[in-house]
């Protein structure tokens, strides 16, 4: 029986010819990630067991974006001790206040993963770089300590689910609505352990933006990982980017899958997660057949999308328009440089002119940390992607997951709404 491409990944990395679902391996790593949150637990480990060197200074990448620009002193704190370790063990690839950005942002634009890698990472969405091709899950950070230390990690090699993805997206369908309509049709749990690996020819009609929204919430799905074939689009984006040489891997023609799921993108329309789950889904036009649903706060960023895709869709919808009395509309740009393009592009200038805030790249709002928690009986809907219960503050507050295109429409009617129809 052949192997899926993840399965052939975590084959080469192991150094075996094949590898099956559920085989335990011991493999290689390209990269260890951990932020500000994270971090500090993995150093703790990491000098708790007697360690005194990491694996590979080039290797491990240390991103403050979670709690930063410092909101509190334990804030503070964690970030003194991430910088301290940076510094003690020359990290090159350390990213502070001024030159960091959100981590799964941040890791693409520098070149830091790419095609054929193995990545972990101290945060769940480290899932986004299956867009390029790699192998990349989240783990704990204890995992992330031994990570730093060997440059190896255990897995159990996933069995895989098919997402065949046909036709061309049509207007304000980006890779939120995909991944959402896909979470709302198996589940937030229907890819317990699984790798989502998305083919078809539908797949040559998403942009890297829209792939890497996709592959970060296949964790949404539960999945262990998500990941898309290298195309064109891949070795475009990572030509003068990726600092390595991309090792392209394929799915065998006889690889072995659980199902298959079959997405005609043709037919989806700009999809809304309701509270409190990714998988309560309704497509805009059931959203308008309700009651309308007035909102309180509007965020458009987070790893998720805050990439310049995401805000130029925003923009086209806010451009000329002023966010509704009641409404307060927070745009948060992945990293510098979607945020100095932003502004080069009049974008910025955009959202500032229709009464939004534009932020410094933070994950911020996006876990409850700071930049726009929510208070009690408050409503939200956001690009983020998740909408547990007290996710974005209070537990009697709520979150509704769309693309940026319906989370800046929203921000302007100042309720849920088509950006067709504003």
């Amino acid at each position: 029986m052949g192997m899926t491409m993840t399965q052939k990944i975590l084959a080469a990395h192991a150094g075996l010819d094949h590898v099956v679902a559920g085989q335990l391996i011991e493999a290689n790593l390209d990269v260890v990630l951990a932020n500000d949150i994270t971090a500090p637990v993995a150093i703790n480990e990491f000098e708790k067991c007697g360690a005194d060197a990491v694996f590979d200074n080039t290797r491990i990448a240390l991103v403050l974006d979670h709690f930063t620009p410092n909101k509190d002193i334990k804030a503070a704190e964690q970030c003194l001790q991430t910088r301290n370790f940076a510094n003690k063990y020359d990290i090159k690839n350390f990213f502070d206040v001024g030159q960091m950005g959100i981590e799964h942002a941040l890791l693409p634009e520098k070149g830091i993963v790419g095609p054929g890698d193995c990545v972990i990472g101290a945060d769940s969405h480290t899932c986004t770089y299956g867009a390029l091709g790699a192998f990349s899950t989240g783990v704990g950070s204890t995992d992330m300590a031994a990570g730093m230390i060997t440059g190896k990690a255990w897995f159990k090699v996933p069995s895989a689910i098919k997402v065949v993805l046909e036709g061309k997206p049509g207007r304000w369908v980006s890779g939120k609505d995909v991944i959402l309509h896909l979470i709302g049709e198996i589940g937030v749990d229907g890819a317990l352990y699984k790798s989502l690996e998305f083919t078809g020819k539908g797949v040559e009609y998403l942009s890297m933006d829209d792939r890497l929204c996709i592959a970060n919430m296949a964790i949404e799905a539960g999945a262990k990982n998500g990941i898309f074939p290298v195309d064109g689009v891949t070795l475009e984006y990572c030509e003068g980017r990726f600092q390595r040489q991309p090792v392209i891997f394929s799915a065998d023609a006889d690889a072995e899958y659980d199902s298959t799921v079959t997405i005609d993108l043709s037919t989806l329309r700009p999809t809304v997660a309701f509270p409190h789950l990714p998988e309560n889904t309704k497509t805009i036009d059931e959203v308008a057949q309700m009651e309308p649903i007035a909102i309180q706060q509007s965020v458009i960023g987070s790893c998720t999308n805050g990439r310049i895709e995401d805000l130029r869709a925003a923009a086209k919808i806010l451009a000329g328009r002023k966010v509704a009395k009641g409404v307060r509309c927070i745009v948060i740009p992945g990293t510098q440089d979607i945020y100095l393009q932003a502004i080069k592009e009049g974008i910025a200038e955009v959202f500032i002119k229709a009464g939004a805030v534009f932020s410094t790249p933070t994950c911020g709002p996006c876990l409850g940390g700071h930049m726009g928690v929510l208070a009690k009986g408050e409503r939200a809907i956001s690009t983020t992607n998740r909408n547990f219960v007290g996710r974005m503050g209070h537990v009697e507050s709520e979150v509704y997951l769309a693309s940026p295109a319906v989370a800046a429409a929203s921000a302007v009617a100042g309720y849920i709404a088509d950006p067709d129809k504003i």
